[in-house]
């Protein structure tokens, strides 16, 4: 064997490094993405898209109602529905973690009743089961008290598992340490223990804010008047009435207004307290 074919077969054998191989997964990856992209770009027929999604006309008719109505409607609703998930999510949490059994219990089959049902039958069971069983009997704040009602009974399921293990994650140090300084038990939960455990769960609550704002959409299924609706009643409302989808495609942006941007909150603050725990 010749010196040039000794020298040959050592790089043959080396072949590509890991680094290498990563970089060339990564290139056909990449490759097959912008193929894909490319043929669903060429066989979609946009002509036909844009005369049902994205008709200007249409959408000019939309404004400003669909700001001052329907995306106030929406938000308004959700703002509600996430004060009473809160406040009774608060509640539920700390049953949940109380030295009395039938607290616990109470609060364990609320969690596990009100995660487990769909969002939908919630608000049936409030615009349909409440007034036959209690006749004449009116819900404070008309369908805005419904709305607040049905959202926050299903997103008070979720904060009080997310407050619980928030309050858990505080060292037991600053209970043992606010005792010692002579706070009662109650006034050590208020002053010390809760304010530290926002700061670890506000993250995950704003994520429930997200969802709520999403969930809004139910309130169609209690019956609302022109000026209560939200933004996919409202949308869908003029999808019919214009035999064209472009409505709904303005409805859908007009989510997107707002949870994109508190979605990039969400991701901050989890960088803040990946930060803080390092």
């Amino acid at each position: 064997m010749s010196d040039a074919t000794k020298q040959d077969v050592p790089l043959r054998r080396k072949g590509l490094s890991r680094t290498q191989k990563r970089r060339l997964s990564r290139g056909i990856q990449y490759v097959v993405f912008v193929a894909a992209l490319i043929v669903f770009a060429a066989s979609a027929d946009w002509d036909r898209l844009q005369n049902q999604f994205a008709q200007a006309d249409i959408a000019e008719q939309m404004f400003p109602d669909v700001i001052t109505l329907a995306l106030k409607n929406t938000v308004l609703y959700t703002v509600s529905g996430f004060a009473v998930g809160l406040a009774l999510g608060m509640v539920i949490a700390l049953m949940r973690l109380s030295s009395v059994g039938p607290y616990r219990w109470l609060a364990g089959i609320y969690i596990e009743i009100f995660r487990g049902l769909p969002a939908l039958l919630i608000f049936i069971f409030i615009g349909v089961a409440v007034p036959l069983a209690f006749p004449g009997t009116e819900i404070i704040g008309g369908t805005y008290g419904k709305v607040a009602l049905a959202l926050g009974l299903v997103a008070a399921a979720y904060m009080a598992e997310t407050i619980r293990a928030g309050i858990q994650a505080v060292p037991k140090g600053q209970m043992e340490a606010a005792r010692s300084l002579g706070f009662s038990p109650a006034r050590a939960m208020i002053s010390i223990i809760i304010p530290q455990a926002f700061r670890i769960i506000l993250p995950p609550l704003t994520n429930e804010l997200v969802l709520l704002f999403k969930d809004s959409s139910l309130v169609l299924f209690l019956g609302v008047t022109l000026e209560e609706r939200e933004l996919s009643k409202y949308g869908r409302d003029l999808a019919s009435t214009t035999a064209n989808s472009t409505p709904i495609l303005v409805a859908g942006l007009c989510y997107l207004l707002v949870t994109i941007p508190l979605g990039f909150v969400v991701r901050r603050m989890e960088a803040k307290a990946q930060e803080a725990v390092k």
